[in-house]
């Protein structure tokens, strides 16, 4: 064979060879979201799982401290909010997403 030849029939043993199926041009693309789910989302989840059972077990005289950084401790527990002592006179009323952490004092 000459290198002519040679050179002729590479492109054309290229065209004929078979191109790879949909799923595996997607694979990479679909392993990405998978890394991102287990990396991203699900600690996510859990976080906000134990987030909201903490708040379900607030009750009367629980130390708090809130999102935006407020220290008191819990005087009345409403359907959807506390009311917080945070100084001597002084309570806040708080809905119940705000608070960031039970306190143990």
């Amino acid at each position: 064979m000459s290198p002519i030849e040679l050179i002729i029939s590479f492109p054309i043993a290229q065209a004929a060879a078979p191109s790879g199926g949909g799923l595996t041009q997607f694979l990479p693309i679909i392993l990405l979201f998978v890394g991102m789910w287990f990396l991203i989302i699900a600690p996510q989840r859990k976080k906000q799982k134990a987030h909201d059972k903490m708040i379900t077990e607030l009750k009367t005289g629980d130390a708090i401290i809130t999102s935006g950084g407020i220290y008191g401790s819990i005087t009345n527990v409403k359907d959807d909010r506390f009311v917080v002592r945070v100084a001597d006179n002084v309570k806040i009323e708080l809905t119940k997403q705000s608070i960031g952490n039970k306190i143990d004092i």
